[in-house]
């Protein structure tokens, strides 16, 4: 099993998205890529943590490799709204990918450069793609939160994407 970790805007749409992607087993809801150790949501919702709202995302990649994980991460959202998604923003809703080795860096680093290069998008893609941070889980009630509440998302789904 291997991790990734996107960040595409409010997590409960992402992880509900992951979730529905055939060989990922686990995806969590919490919070990466800043100065505040173990974070609550109110913190990050100040928008002065550093952290961003991300999914990790644990998968078989004999199942489904990262390179389709990261293709679909650019198709469930707008990478090229800076620092928000529909009408959530902030740097905590920013477009990132936290990449958990040099390979998963080189794919996510191409598969934006070729996104951009075909200008595939309106706009230039702005997700960034980091080396992983330490993760910190989000409270329980965020987890499978869709799910649990009977929610849309405000994302699309994966079944929906894939016309299923």
């Amino acid at each position: 099993m291997e991790k990734a970790t996107f960040g595409a805007g409010c997590f409960w749409g992402v992880e509900h998205f992951f979730r529905e992607v055939p060989g990922v087993s686990d995806a969590v809801s919490g919070y990466a890529g800043g100065h505040v150790e173990n974070p609550t949501y109110r913190q990050v919702c100040t928008d002065t943590t550093g952290h961003a709202e991300v999914v990790e995302v644990t998968f078989d990649p004999a199942k489904v490799g990262y390179e389709r994980l990261v293709d679909l991460f650019f198709k469930m959202h707008d990478p090229t709204q800076l620092n928000r998604q529909g009408p959530d923003f902030g740097t905590q809703y920013r477009s990132v990918i936290f990449t958990h080795s040099p390979e998963q860096k080189r794919i996510a680093q191409e598969r934006k450069d070729a996104l951009n290069a075909a200008h595939a998008f309106p706009r230039p893609v702005v997700t960034s793609v980091e080396d992983a941070r330490p993760f910190w889980p989000a409270e329980d009630y965020h987890q499978r939160f869709l799910e649990k509440n009977n929610r849309p998302s405000c994302h699309v789904t994966y079944r929906e994407l894939e016309g299923q």
